[in-house]
C-alpha cells in the first residue's frame, strides 16, 4: 500500500505508455526478423533445401516472438481500454486481414514439409511470404494513419463511433502517406530479417540476403526521411489547448483539443527526444554498413537499434497522444485521460514487474541454446529438423 501511495496516478500512465512502446518496439525487435525472413523466403533461397535453411533459422523461435504481440494487445486491453475500444474497431478490416495473414504462417511450417512435391511445397512457401509481408506493411500503414487522425468521436457517455462505412474502414486507410509509412516498416523489417540470415546462414543465401537487406535499409532511410518532411510540411498535428489534468479523470472529453500546426513543434518543446529520430538513421546506415561488411552480430545490434528509433520517435513525436481524432479533436485520446483506474494500473505494474524478467530470461535462455549458424548439412541430416 505503500508503494501505491508513492506512485502517482500521472506517473503511473506515463509508465505504462512507456510500457505499451517497449512491447511494440519488443515485437518488432523478435516478431519483425520473423516477418522479414518470410518475405525474404522466395527470394534468398533458390533451391528447397536453401528454403529450409531459412525456415530452420526462424522455425524454433518465431512461436516465442509472438509473446511480444500478444503481452501488446492485452496491455492496450487493460491499460488503455478506449484506445483498444476505438482502433480495433475502426481498423477492423485491417487487423482481420493481419491476423488472417499471421494465422497462415503455422499452418504453413507444419503442412510445407507435410509433401514432397516442388508444387505443393512452393506454394506454402509463398504462404509464408504473404504472412511476412502483409502484417509487416500494414502494421506501417496503421502507424501512419495514426499520425494522419482517425475519423471517430465519442458520444457523450463515451460510446466510440467511426465515421465511414464498412469497406471505408480499410479502403480509407490507404492514404498516401500512410503507404509511405507502410514501406519504412516492410523495408525495415525486411533489413532485419536480411540481418538475421546474416547471423544464422552461409553461403548463397547469406549472400542474397546481403544484397536485398542493403537495398531496403536504403529505402527505409529514404522513406523515413521523406516522412518526416511530410509531417513538417503537409500533415497537421495536434495540440491540447485547456489546462492539463494529468490526474484528472479518465475521460477524453474532459480536455479541448485543436488541430492545427506541426507534430514536429514537439522537438522544439522537448530537444531530447531528437535521440529517436537519430538512432533511426544511424541504426539504420550502420545496419548497412555491416551488411555490406558482413558482419554479422554488429549488424543485427544496429539493425534493433534503427528499429527501436523509429518506433519510439512516432510515441515521443505524438506525446501526449495516442489516438487523435480528425472528426471531433477533442474526442482525441491522450495519455492523461485514456488509461484504466490507477488501481489498475498498479496491480498490472506489479505484474509485470514479476513477469517481464522472466520472459526476458527464457527468450535470452533459448537465443543462448540456438546460437549458431544452420548449414545445408542440418537440414540434409538431422531429423530432428522439421521445416
Amino acid at each position: 500500500m505503500i508503494l501505491y501511495e508513492l506512485i502517482d496516478f500521472d506517473i503511473l500512465r506515463v509508465i505504462w505508455w512507456g510500457l505499451l512502446g517497449v512491447l511494440l518496439i519488443g515485437f518488432a525487435l523478435t516478431d519483425g526478423f520473423d516477418m522479414g525472413v518470410g518475405a525474404l523466403l522466395p527470394f534468398v533461397g533458390r533451391t528447397d533445401v536453401e528454403r529450409r535453411v531459412v525456415l530452420n533459422t526462424i522455425g524454433p523461435v518465431w512461436e516465442g516472438n509472438q509473446v511480444w504481440f500478444i503481452l501488446g494487445g492485452g496491455a492496450i486491453f487493460a491499460a488503455w481500454p478506449p484506445l483498444y475500444a476505438v482502433s480495433f474497431s475502426g481498423f477492423y478490416l485491417a487487423m482481420f486481414v493481419i491476423l488472417a495473414a499471421l494465422i497462415v504462417r503455422p499452418v504453413a511450417f507444419t503442412y510445407r514439409s507435410k509433401r514432397d512435391g516442388a508444387g505443393w511445397r512452393t506454394a506454402w512457401d509463398w504462404a509464408l511470404f504473404t504472412s511476412g509481408a502483409v502484417p509487416a506493411l500494414l502494421f506501417g500503414v496503421a502507424v501512419g494513419n495514426v499520425l494522419l487522425g482517425v475519423p471517430f468521436h465519442l458520444t457523450e457517455d463515451l460510446m466510440p463511433m467511426y465515421d465511414g462505412n464498412f469497406a471505408s474502414k480499410f479502403f480509407g486507410l490507404l492514404h498516401p502517406f500512410a503507404l509511405l509509412a507502410g514501406l519504412v516498416s516492410l523495408s525495415m523489417l525486411l533489413m532485419h530479417g536480411a540481418a538475421w540470415l546474416n547471423l544464422k546462414t552461409e553461403g548463397p543465401v547469406v549472400a542474397r540476403a546481403r544484397s536485398i537487406g542493403i537495398k531496403a535499409g536504403l529505402v527505409a532511410m529514404a522513406g523515413y526521411a521523406l516522412a518526416g518532411v511530410w509531417l513538417a510540411l503537409g500533415i497537421d498535428g495536434f495540440a491540447i489547448v485547456s489546462e492539463v489534468a494529468v490526474n484528472g479523470p479518465s475521460n477524453p472529453l474532459y480536455s479541448e483539443v485543436s488541430r492545427g500546426g506541426s507534430w514536429l513543434s514537439s522537438y522544439a518543446d522537448r530537444p531530447w527526444i531528437t535521440i529517436a529520430p537519430v538512432m533511426g538513421f544511424v541504426g539504420t546506415a550502420m545496419a548497412v554498413r555491416g551488411l555490406q561488411a558482413g558482419r554479422e552480430v554488429s549488424t543485427l545490434l544496429w539493425s534493433k537499434l534503427g528499429i527501436t528509433g523509429i518506433i519510439a520517435s512516432v510515441g515521443l513525436t505524438m506525446f501526449p497522444f495516442i489516438l487523435p481524432s480528425t472528426v471531433d479533436p477533442n474526442s482525441s485520446l491522450t495519455v492523461w485521460d485514456a488509461s484504466s483506474s490507477h488501481q489498475t494500473l498498479f496491480i498490472m505494474l506489479v505484474v509485470t514487474l514479476i513477469f517481464m524478467p522472466l520472459i526476458l530470461a527464457y527468450t535470452s535462455w533459448v537465443y543462448k541454446v540456438l546460437w549458431g549458424k544452420v548449414t545445408e548439412a542440418d537440414v540434409t541430416e538431422n531429423n530432428d529438423t522439421v521445416y
